[in-house]
């Protein structure tokens, strides 16, 4: 069994402030991952974070999800993979200072995109990486695009692309907030592909800087994804809880939303 786990940039940075790391919350998620792969040692985990305050900061800057044509706009490219980068190497810190085997890959090298899609990603390394124990990290990241020159995609989509390559059975995406949220700020339990109409204009956006949407494009990617794979289970929840993150993976909680397939 293969779980995707996502630290969201709301979690590990201000997005307000530009390269604002919360290393007391990424490091809150790598010694809860440490104690699921303890209980659990035949689950596959694979990491994944967005960009938060590094990345996004840069592309809004440069509008690098619109594309990339001019010499300036590839001097923006390249600053954004670098923040990006950055970002991933502070959260690779903290997993492995509390013994855990991870690997990061980094998504630029291994994407094709077109019109801000994945079109191919080379997933079979990763696959490797997870038969021999070790834990893959992804993040959001600068990719080339067919048509725009170059864009960004988000974790989200790396997400999706998974799913199909990696049989992966649990996506969990960990935020500031303790789920989808509505109108009048209470939790959303469950969301299915057909109830998606019916609250879609009562969700917020993102708080802070996000190229790459928030709560509604978040919730409208994984309410597609379920659909496609309906045995796949979703789940948005605060990663801020000191054991959240273990109650939902070992004790099977009803925390934060759900989003199912039916």
């Amino acid at each position: 069994m293969t779980t995707l786990i996502k630290l969201g940039g709301s979690l590990i940075t201000n997005k307000s402030q530009p390269r604002s790391f919360r290393q007391s919350a990424a490091q809150n998620i790598a010694v809860q991952v440490k104690r699921i792969r303890a209980v659990q040692p035949d689950r596959r985990i694979v990491i994944g974070h967005g960009s938060g305050s590094f990345g996004h900061f840069e592309a809004a800057q440069h509008n690098t999800m619109r594309g990339v044509r001019s010499d300036a706009d590839w001097l923006g490219f390249s600053k954004v993979g670098y923040a990006a980068a950055e970002l991933s190497q502070r959260v690779l810190a903290e997993f492995v200072a509390v013994g855990l085997p991870v690997i990061r890959f980094q998504p630029s090298a291994l994407i094709r995109a077109s019109n801000r899609r994945i079109i191919s990603m080379n997933a079979g390394l990763i696959s490797r990486a997870l038969d021999s124990r070790l834990m893959p990290v992804v993040h959001g990241d600068i990719a080339f695009d067919e048509h725009l020159g170059g864009t960004i995609v988000s974790t989200e989509l790396i997400f999706a692309w998974l799913v199909g390559q990696l049989d992966v059975k649990s996506i969990i995406l960990l935020g500031e907030v303790d789920g989808v949220l509505d109108g009048a700020n209470k939790i959303i339990r469950e969301i299915r592909p057909g109830t998606l109409d019916k609250i879609k204009d009562t969700l917020g956006g993102s708080s802070g800087i996000d190229v790459t949407g928030g709560m509604i494009q978040k919730v409208e990617a994984m309410a597609a994804l379920v659909k496609r794979y309906p045995d796949l289970d979703i789940v948005i929840a605060n990663g801020s809880r000191p054991n959240g993150l273990v109650d939902i993976v070992c004790n099977q909680s009803e925390i934060g939303t759900r989003i199912r397939s039916g």
